[in-house]
């Protein structure tokens, strides 16, 4: 296995998870969105690269306009970028989603950055008013129209899902361009669509092996090339949690994790998930959980077998109170991502037990 060259970054990801208060009652939406604003704090001063808010429109999950929180952010942060984790533009404007992140990249110093999506759930699209069987086109032209708006040169766009665009200019203009992912969730079909538009690819892992979507960044380079695109970056995104020991963090997640996936997998006909299955993600899968060494080795085992260019951890999970995540962030922060950068500088043999 060879040492890993490019310099990889690290972030952390919610989704506004409505979490346990201190006497067991659930927060409200309100403090949910105070709390995701003072852990963003926290991640940019513990070093972490990225912190990513994710859009939903749902009782469980306090953040349905990210841009608004991340702005907040940026006015009480230094260094860290700023960004969606997704956005869903299939149930929005393309032309509005790049003005407020455009918007936001200039509040924050050009620390702004996008992750176009589908999404995983779909209430968006009844609320706004956009019919679930236009699911792909509605997709495939907003994304069209993004890409080109990237350009922040007068667009001239025709479609079905909005109104067209003739040579029209689009402000505010950004100072150096405005970062934007894709995120994918392992359909060829949208990895494709990512390179034709050459934008750099977000993989949403969630569970099983990792190493099953070395395919899909095969697949997403091959397409690259065969699109005349250079080289993009690539991210994964996946669920984690760090505890001062193994036991510490198995115990602390397991009961939250295991009533949000349940509670979400009722809705989709999954059955509920089983301690064994837990262990065995833990142990071999998608799910980051233990002590920092525990967690870092498994992080640089990842990048260095998927050669992505970062790692993106979902630090929360159902209900898991916010003291949690805190310790959460700051173990991430302080000792995991050294730990995995000093894994894939080559300077230990751990990736080799």
């Amino acid at each position: 296995m060879s040492e890993k060259s490019v310099i990889v970054e690290f972030g952390l990801d919610t989704f506004g998870d409505v979490t346990e208060g201190p006497n067991g009652d659930l927060e409200s939406h309100a403090q949910v969105v105070r709390n995701v604003v003072e852990e963003a704090v926290l991640a940019d001063e513990v070093g972490v690269d990225f912190f990513g808010v994710g859009e939903h429109h749902r009782e469980d999950f306090a953040v349905s306009s990210p841009e608004t929180v991340l702005a907040v952010a940026a006015g009480r942060t230094e260094r860290i970028r700023l960004g969606s984790a997704v956005t869903v533009l299939s149930s929005d404007d393309p032309v509005r989603v790049f003005q407020r992140f455009a918007t936001l990249d200039a509040a924050s110093n050009g620390r702004a950055e996008v992750i176009l999506g589908r999404g995983s759930f779909t209430e968006s699209f009844p609320l706004f008013g956009f019919d679930l069987e236009h699911y792909e086109q509605l997709f495939e032209e907003k994304l069209e129209l993004f890409a080109a708006l990237l350009a922040e040169e007068p667009v001239t766009w025709q479609g079905e899902t909005r109104s067209s665009l003739d040579d029209q200019e689009v402000f505010p203009k950004s100072e150096a361009g405005l970062r934007a992912w894709v995120g994918v969730g392992g359909s060829p079909e949208s990895i494709v669509r990512a390179a034709r538009h050459g934008l750099p690819l977000m993989l949403a892992i969630i569970g099983g092996d990792p190493q099953r979507f070395l395919p899909y960044i095969d697949l997403y380079n091959r397409a690259l090339v065969q699109f005349g695109q250079p080289r993009r970056e690539i991210g994964v995104h996946s669920p984690g949690y760090v505890a001062r020991s193994d036991e510490e963090a198995v115990d602390q997640f397991w009961p939250h994790y295991k009533e949000m996936r349940d509670r979400i997998g009722a809705e989709r006909r999954w059955p509920p998930m089983s301690r064994v299955e837990f262990e065995r993600e833990v142990a071999d899968g998608s799910l980051y959980v233990g002590s920092p060494e525990t967690v870092a080795r498994k992080i640089a085992r990842t990048v260095m077998m998927l050669n992505v260019d970062r790692f993106d951890m979902k630090y929360s999970a159902g209900r898991l109170p916010h003291d949690l995540l805190m310790q959460n962030i700051e173990l991430y922060g302080t000792e995991v991502i050294p730990a995995v950068r000093d894994l894939l500088s080559g300077s230990s043999e751990l990736l080799a037990s």
